[in-house]
């Protein structure tokens, strides 16, 4: 395991666009919400999707997990808390906590894993050289 934590927190804000008809968040943007802290980990951390793809690397995700807690309604604010898994694989691996605020109670948790292809499409064994160096910059190996 690596010796950093890296830990993104990003407020959102429930439109009413995200209510269902029982007026709680659907639960399909658990996902959406899941993305937000995917891509503020990336702008915090140095290391976009838009900073792979540059380089010829597509990161799909393949497989995401939520467990729901307790509903959020319109007009609530939430923390999306999005923490990196180090692991030793070519994969990229999130575990997330989404609160309700004020009071920090838990409404959802999660787990994101993404992989490497290359622009064929072709599934990547080892991390791209881009990868490494920014795990290296983060102590992360």
């Amino acid at each position: 395991m690596g010796k950093t934590e890296l830990i993104n927190r990003t407020e959102i804000k429930v439109r009413f666009n995200e209510i269902d008809s029982m007026k709680v968040v659907w639960h399909g943007h658990y996902l959406k919400y899941m993305e937000d802290g995917r891509e503020a980990f990336g702008k915090q951390y140095g290391v976009s999707y838009m900073d792979f793809y540059d380089l010829g690397i597509m990161v799909p995700l393949i497989r995401s997990e939520v467990d729901y807690k307790k509903p959020l309604k319109y007009g609530e604010s939430a923390l999306i808390e999005t923490r990196f898994v180090e692991n030793k694989a070519a994969k990229i691996i999130f575990d997330f906590t989404i609160y309700q605020l004020p009071s920090h109670e838990v409404v959802a948790t999660g787990r994101s894993i993404q992989v490497f292809l290359d622009m064929n499409g072709e599934l990547l064994l080892c991390c791209p050289p881009y990868y490494s160096e920014w795990k290296k910059k983060w102590d992360l190996i």
